[in-house]
């Protein structure tokens, strides 16, 4: 909103004195300290509305171990807080023209409302199960194929039929390999490639959000990592580089994203501001959903962080790098797959109790610890996926 302003006073003497809000670099900050100030504001005054809404009711999982039933009255739906940090971050310091941010902000915000479907029928159901599983992936195939097909697909052709066309990218990149190598084009496959990504990565962090501030952090650092790889993909940046012509060897302006070896992605810049968002509105949750957490994420945040990571991942180019990035949830929402597969085929269960972090609690690790060193090995995989730029 901002910057669309200063496009319009760009050529006053009010535009060169607001010059600062065409660089991405400042809207990225500015979005990120935004979002965080926002929700460190109005997070107070939010939880005691949700804690005064929910009175006497269990916010606690049925297929939880027995001692989280000392976390009984705590308020769920802190969700909120974040798609409306996320949100409000975006909107003030985005390009609005890029049709990235609109694509991001759709898969967030209508997953978001799958979640406070959820959320809501657990509350005035008075039990844990909520919206049924089912009905859940309808929703999420819903608003990924609005998201495709309404505004990552043009339905005219150069010569004015009629026609459907991606304006995304199906062409596949492989962490550690330079695209020059293997770069293999999906075509219309890549619609459902990208619709696992999506849908698996957002009930993949809703499965994490278990712990006290497990899911947060996690979230915050990949955040941060599609923050470096979008701007790194998305820049007009050039290094100087250097080229043999004619056995002399000269200095040229190579363009970032080629040097680096990933593939250019327009409204790269854009969708690190959207990134900046992420983290600041997840810093401002994580004040108040620290160990022992004053109010819970909830459906309403988890199913919508993780529709809004699998989102990065596409728009990004990153699907498969995601794998590392969310090396913490792909972990939960593995050792999901394997506890059920076990049970089915042999009747007997590999983990105590799946997802794997309740695994951890039943052999009689202390909460804290459990959530810290997740949050390290999230830190870690972060790294290892920046790395895989280098040495393309």
């Amino acid at each position: 909103m901002l910057y669309l302003l200063y496009e319009v006073i760009q050529n006053t003497e009010a535009g060169r004195v607001l010059n600062f809000l065409r660089y991405p670099t400042f809207r990225i900050i500015a979005a990120g300290v935004f979002a965080l100030l926002l929700g460190m504001l109005i997070g107070p005054k939010l939880i005691a509305r949700l804690r005064l809404k929910q009175h006497g009711q269990s916010n606690v999982r049925e297929d939880t171990p027995d001692s989280h039933q000392k976390k009984k009255g705590t308020p769920t739906m802190g969700g909120a807080l974040i798609l409306l940090c996320i949100a409000a971050g975006t909107l003030l310091f985005a390009d609005l023209k890029s049709r990235a941010v609109w694509v991001m902000l759709l898969l967030t915000l209508g997953y978001g409302f799958i979640g406070f479907l959820d959320d809501w029928l657990k509350l005035s159901k008075r039990n844990s199960k909520g919206l049924a599983g089912r009905k859940k992936m309808v929703l999420q195939t819903f608003f990924f194929l609005v998201a495709v097909f309404g505004l990552l697909t043009t339905w005219t052709l150069p010569d004015g039929s009629f026609g459907p066309t991606l304006l995304i990218n199906t062409k596949l990149t492989l962490p550690f390999i330079p695209t020059r190598w293997f770069n293999p084009d999906l075509g219309w496959f890549y619609v459902f490639f990208a619709w696992i990504v999506v849908v698996g990565t957002s009930n993949a962090v809703n499965l994490t959000d278990g712990l006290d501030g497990l899911a947060i952090v996690p979230t915050i650092v990949s955040a941060i990592t599609f923050a470096v790889l979008c701007y790194v993909a998305g820049t007009t940046l050039s290094i100087a580089d250097s080229e043999v012509v004619g056995g002399v060897s000269k200095l040229v302006a190579t363009p970032l994203y080629q040097y680096l070896g990933v593939l250019q992605v327009p409204g790269g810049a854009e969708l690190a501001v959207f990134c900046a968002a992420i983290v600041g509105a997840g810093i401002s949750f994580l004040w108040f959903n620290t160990y022992p957490a004053s109010v819970f994420m909830g459906d309403i945040g988890s199913l919508a962080l993780g529709g809004a990571l699998g989102g990065l991942a596409m728009l990004s180019k990153n699907e498969v790098v995601s794998a590392i990035i969310h090396g913490i949830f792909f972990a939960e929402i593995l050792s999901v797959m394997i506890q059920v597969t076990s049970f089915k085929m042999t009747g007997k269960r590999v983990f105590k109790m799946a997802p794997v972090h309740h695994h951890f609690e039943l052999k009689g690790m202390a909460e804290p610890k459990i959530i810290v060193r997740f949050w390290i090995v999230s830190i870690l995989c972060g790294g290892v996926a920046l790395l895989s730029l280098k040495l393309r």
